[in-house]
């Protein structure tokens, strides 16, 4: 091809800002600027994985940037803790060492995951964590849409010994909402909202129906599970089965020993501790 092209394949970095350089000027009206940009990269001959991709989408918080490298999930930031998509590309590219380019055409199956709160479909990529921190958030992406669970259920579903490492996972999520992290919460039922505030947690929270009152009214009443006196089965009270439970039949727990002394038996569906 052309010296162009040599120049543009050797240069990395360089060449890659010299190419986006040229949307400076005005886009055609009916091709928005984020798409010139890669079809101008393609049409010089940039090979596709020098550089990653990435959409802003509407979600339940506001918008969420969602960035891919190849066929696999690399990032998923609220655009409640990056503004704006110079700030995304930024913390991106200190995060992977790779250039994000924005398009218009999201990944395929995260507008229907952000609609439906279901994502474990999803190809994500969480090689850039330790071993036991993509075994916690491996564990989070099992927890139901509308449901919370504390981080001791956690570490015991991933096999870690130390629940602080479940913390820390949330803290270093790469893919927010996507690894749904607003769905963990402290052993003491409060959520566990490290990765960005309270205020955005709530509101991924309440999208899915769970009212901030809710847990922490739970919190501050101590009940950390729910036990129905007909079945006589207890529950973490975020459980599908816990509340369905009629108020007169609702037995409240602090504690999985204190309700198996009570002779309630663990749900096979949420599977609380059982000690």
């Amino acid at each position: 091809m052309s010296e162009e092209y040599d120049r543009s394949v050797g240069g990395g970095e360089e060449s890659l800002a010299r190419a986006l350089a040229a949307v400076a000027e005005p886009a055609p009206a009916e091709r928005p600027a984020a798409d010139l940009a890669l079809g101008i990269l393609r049409h010089i001959g940039l090979p596709q994985g020098a550089y990653d991709t990435y959409a802003l989408l509407d979600g339940p918080a506001g918008g969420l940037y969602v960035a891919r490298h190849t066929e696999a999930l690399t990032c998923a930031v609220l655009r409640a803790v990056a503004p704006t998509s110079e700030e995304f590309e930024a913390r991106y590219l200190a995060a992977t060492g790779r250039t994000a380019v924005r398009t218009t055409v999201p990944p395929s199956g995260v507008r229907t995951a952000l609609r439906t709160g279901q994502a474990r479909r999803l190809r994500l990529d969480l090689s850039a964590l330790r071993a036991a921190e993509r075994s916690a958030l491996t564990a989070v992406r099992s927890i139901p849409r509308g449901q919370v669970r504390p981080v001791s259920w956690i570490a015991r579903e991933a096999e870690l010994t130390d629940p602080a490492v479940v913390v820390a996972a949330v803290l270093a999520n790469p893919l927010h909402l996507l690894v749904p992290c607003h769905r963990v919460a402290y052993d003491n039922g409060l959520p566990c909202d490290a990765a960005y505030d309270p205020a955005t947690g709530d509101a991924l929270r309440a999208a899915e129906g769970l009212q901030r009152g809710l847990l922490h009214g739970l919190a501050s009443r101590h009940t950390r599970y729910l036990g129905s006196g007909t079945t006589r089965i207890y529950c973490h009270p975020t459980c599908a089965h816990a509340r369905r439970i009629t108020p007169p039949h609702q037995v409240p727990f602090s504690s999985a020993g204190s309700a198996r002394r009570a002779g309630f038996r663990p749900c096979k569906s949420c599977r609380p501790a059982v000690a």
